[in-house]
């Protein structure tokens, strides 16, 4: 990458997007030794200029930003790197640095939720009941909840309707997690079909 710290003094500002929802989780400036580190770890290390030396974000914390991609912008002068983030990136313990009204990609966040359930079952999930059950019954029940949402589309009310919608959501997730796929898979097919 021909990344021009020369613009801005030594440093250029680094946005930092969560790989899978999208969010942009905060905002950081690195020299051109934070970029070698953070390319050769896959850790993002920034150049604290209040502290005036690298830092690795989640050196005391342990919640590090795990590096899937980097991204330069069409002035050379700016990075955005989205991260696989470890805990939430805030230091006051949020997931942003920036107070977002709601998450509008939950979706994503709800399908690793499940993938841990599988990885770690936990006593009393639904999820793992679900699991226990095998892949005809999670399919089964993404099928009743299709039918449901049809029927809540056709029938009931607006509320019922969302409910209903979400229901089929969630089992879809389910269904996608026990066949080992998930939805980026499904994502770059509608991308590419879109074509």
């Amino acid at each position: 990458m021909n990344i021009d710290f020369n613009k801005t003094d030594g440093l250029v500002p680094v946005i930092i997007q969560d790989w899978q929802t999208l969010e942009v989780l905060m905002l950081g400036y690195m020299n051109q030794e934070a970029f070698d580190k953070t390319v050769d770890e896959n850790i993002v290390t920034f150049f604290s200029r209040s502290k005036n030396r690298l830092w690795t974000k989640g050196e005391t914390s342990g919640n590090f930003l795990h590096v899937k991609n980097i991204h330069l912008d069409c002035d050379n002068d700016t990075l955005l790197i989205k991260v696989d983030p470890i805990g939430p990136t805030c230091h006051t313990g949020s997931r942003s640095c920036f107070k977002t009204d709601y998450n509008q990609n939950f979706i994503f966040q709800l399908e690793n939720i499940v993938a841990d359930r599988y990885t770690n079952p936990k006593e009393g999930s639904y999820v793992n009941k679900l699991q226990a059950k095998g892949l005809n019954k999670i399919a089964q029940k993404v099928g009743e909840e299709g039918v449901e949402t049809v029927i809540a589309a056709l029938a009931e009310t607006e509320t019922d309707l969302i409910n209903e919608a979400s229901d089929l959501v969630f089992h879809l997730i389910v269904l996608l997690r026990e066949k080992g796929l998930n939805l980026e898979r499904i994502a770059l097919n509608l991308e590419e079909r879109h074509k």
